[in-house]
């Protein structure tokens, strides 16, 4: 999943579109390199819980997702999720979701990365709607760090 010069995002879009469970979800990859990475989703109906706000589920899948990636662009392409905690901190009904993660720390066997999910309402400022961080484990760790 390492970015290359010609297409950055060239194998985060492919490591994306093997999910199926994406295929449900609809989230797309913006950027990938460098220990960075942000996704996006446009809400619709089906992210919605009962009481018409995006499901926690469906922020705990971005923070995941873009946690993950972004340790992928700094360590390698042979990563899984170790572990993920999500604050939610506002509740969100239509727009577009910007998930961001950055590497905080990494090893040749693991990263620890932030990141935080952003509201994008179109017809104002952007909020932030919840804060995730989490390791993610190099599961062929490779000879350099």
């Amino acid at each position: 999943m390492t970015a290359t010069d010609d297409d950055p995002l060239a194998p985060a879009v492919a490591v994306l579109d093997a999910q199926p469970f994406n295929a449900l979800v609809g989230a797309r990859v913006t950027a990938f390199r460098n220990g960075t990475a942000e996704l996006v989703l446009d809400v619709e109906e089906r992210h919605r819980q009962q009481y018409g706000v995006v499901h926690g589920g469906v922020m705990a899948y971005l923070a995941d997702n873009v946690l993950t990636f972004a340790a992928g662009s700094a360590v390698g392409p042979d990563v899984i999720t170790g572990g993920v905690s999500v604050d939610y901190l506002r509740a969100v009904r239509t727009g577009r979701l910007r998930a961001v993660a950055s590497v905080a720390h990494r090893s040749r066997r693991h990263a620890v990365v932030t990141g935080e999910i952003w509201h994008e309402p179109g017809d104002g400022e952007p909020r932030l709607c919840a804060i995730a961080h989490g390791t993610v484990f190099v599961t062929a760790p490779k000879a350099t760090s």
